[in-house]
């Protein structure tokens, strides 16, 4: 009587916590879908340059589309590291989060270009993946390393640090943070491409 005693207590107070670990269905699924997106997104603004349009500056301190999409597979890399090396051996949330709240909030911040950043130095571009193609190749095995990760972790939501936003991010927010940090500077590559100097050819 004793052990089912105890073993109910585990049921009542130990499942509990590891539920609030555990991605739902619908978390896992928003995530995937938007790194998939995301990829998509470079690939498709990308597509078909010439080595003059890859190249192009709209000014001599705005980068052109290969320093922006070395950027972003830089950054998927850093990001990554962090995710994996800090985040995950964090302590816990100590105080109450909607975490909803944050995740959507992260995806409308993040993307937002009406405010622009200076990317820190280990993220500048310079020419660490040789050409253009590498930096495609390199995104690529990348975001397919981040799926993977997002889909094999059981405990995304165990632990969180400090971010650039203002509010602690845990893991699954900084892996939509990944995702939205594509998406904002495939909004920049679009901005380079929209340029009245962008090569026609």
């Amino acid at each position: 009587m004793k052990r089912l005693l105890i073993a109910l207590c585990l049921l009542v107070f130990v499942n509990p916590l590891l539920r609030a670990q555990s991605l739902s269905a619908d978390e896992l699924k928003r995530a995937t879908d938007y790194l998939k997106q995301t990829r998509a997104g470079v690939l498709d603004a990308t597509k078909g340059l010439s080595e003059a349009q890859w190249n192009f500056k709209p000014a001599p301190t705005k980068w052109s589309v290969a320093e922006v999409t070395e950027h972003i597979a830089a950054a998927e890399d850093f990001l990554m590291g962090m995710i994996q090396e800090q985040v995950m051996k964090a302590p816990a949330r100590t105080e109450p989060a909607d975490l909803k709240a944050i995740d959507d909030f992260v995806l409308q911040a993040i993307p937002d270009r009406s405010k622009k950043v200076q990317a820190p130095e280990p993220l500048a571009p310079t020419n660490r993946f040789s050409n253009t193609k590498g930096s495609l190749k390199h995104f690529k095995e990348s975001r397919a390393k981040t799926v993977k990760f997002l889909k094999e972790s059981k405990d995304l939501r165990a632990h969180a640090i400090d971010s650039p936003l203002g509010k602690k991010l845990d893991a699954y927010q900084w892996v939509l943070f990944i995702s939205a940090h594509s998406e904002r500077h495939t909004k920049q590559i679009n901005e380079v491409k929209a340029d009245p100097g962008f090569p026609k050819q």
